[in-house]
């Protein structure tokens, strides 16, 4: 291993990790602080905005900023054939990162809040209508990171992917979880924003759904670099 793949498999890990801490201890918090779900919701959703675009803005330096799998599958599929491309052994990798340290955020935020750890959630989350706000979700996560990475504007990938987050939360059904990673560990905290087991699998399908279908769409609208360069800029890092 390269010293510069470790410092990004060290940077996807911590950097998953404090994303579902953040999510997960700011659902904690917002229960503890009022019964209003308006208000809940209000909290937990610009506390994520705001923490995932501080996140990207650290990490992006350690090329390894995207915590996110389909976010890294979309990567590592476009720039394959470029000069930024790399096997998909380091991909598999990087998603494995992703999602231990997911697992791992979600026993944190319990943990500081006094909440029993990796305990399965029983919050259910299913129905047609709740999965097609997941794949819309998921599916503009990736037209924003892929737009702006063919189109040399990576400069603005944390606050643009910190505000879609953070707009999804409120006009989807699902409440945006667009991960599979933080869904992994958003499935062991049996808390606010905790999600059953038996409701992930769904989920993850419906977000590898709308990750297609946001790579395919940013594609046909952004064909070619500035220049007529068909290289890819590397996503979110």
């Amino acid at each position: 291993m390269t010293a510069a793949l470790g410092r990004r498999l060290a940077a996807e890990f911590t950097g998953t990790g404090l994303l579902v801490a953040i999510v997960v201890g700011s659902g904690i918090f917002a229960t503890r602080l009022t019964a209003d779900p308006a208000l809940r919701l209000l909290i937990n959703s610009l506390v994520t905005a705001l923490g995932l675009a501080v996140l990207i803005l650290v990490f992006i330096a350690a090329n390894g900023a995207q915590f996110n799998p389909v976010v890294t599958a979309a990567d590592w599929l476009l720039g394959r054939r470029t000069a930024h491309g790399y096997g998909l052994g380091v991909a598999g990798a990087v998603i494995v990162c992703q999602v231990v340290g997911a697992i791992g955020g979600s026993a944190l935020a319990d943990a500081m809040f006094g909440v029993p750890a990796l305990h399965a959630s029983t919050h259910h989350r299913s129905g047609v209508p709740v999965l097609l706000g997941e794949v819309v979700a998921t599916a503009g996560l990736l037209l924003v990171i892929v737009g702006l990475a063919r189109t040399d504007r990576m400069q603005h990938v944390a606050w643009a992917v910190g505000a879609w987050i953070g707009a999804a939360y409120w006009f989807t059904s699902s409440t945006s979880f667009a991960n599979p990673a933080v869904t992994i560990g958003r499935a062991l905290t049996d808390t606010y924003a905790g999600i059953a087991p038996s409701s992930a699998p769904a989920f993850i399908a419906a977000q590898i759904v709308g990750g297609a279908v946001g790579t395919v769409l940013a594609v046909v609208l952004f064909p070619v670099r500035p220049g007529g360069e068909a290289e890819e800029a590397q996503l979110a890092g």
